[in-house]
């Protein structure tokens, strides 16, 4: 059997790679593959993330992640399991709450800033 063709994916800069595999599996991410320049791992089905260690040679000024929601749909685990884990990781957790769109949210931020949006599907108002 082949490996599943990725259709999207994110790259995220990381500053330790290992707190950050642990911070994303903890969640609820698997780990897909791993190799001497990236941790590949996926939420659910196919919410793909590629985890790289920041060059020694780069920097990065700034906020990594500013104004990015990375968004994955929750279902198992669901939007309360997600911020429960992530307040137990001692990480900033906005929610969950009830959307007017009928979704309920999460927004979880990882050791490097980036800010993850789990969404599940509510009952409408």
């Amino acid at each position: 059997m082949s490996a599943p063709v990725l259709k999207a994916f994110t790259k995220l800069l990381v500053l330790d790679l290992e707190a950050s595999v642990g911070f994303y599996t903890s969640l609820g991410f698997i780990e897909v593959g791993r190799d001497s320049t990236f941790v590949h791992l996926r939420w659910s089905t196919d919410g793909d993330v590629f985890l790289v260690p920041l060059p020694k040679s780069v920097k990065v000024d700034g906020k990594r992640g500013w104004g990015v929601l990375l968004c994955f749909i929750a279902t198992t685990p669901g939007v309360d399991d997600v911020a429960s884990k992530a307040t137990s990781l001692g990480r900033p957790v906005q929610g969950p709450q009830t959307q007017p769109w009928s979704t309920r949210e999460v927004v979880v931020t990882d050791p490097d800033g980036y800010r993850l949006n789990f969404i599940e599907t509510s009952s409408p108002p």
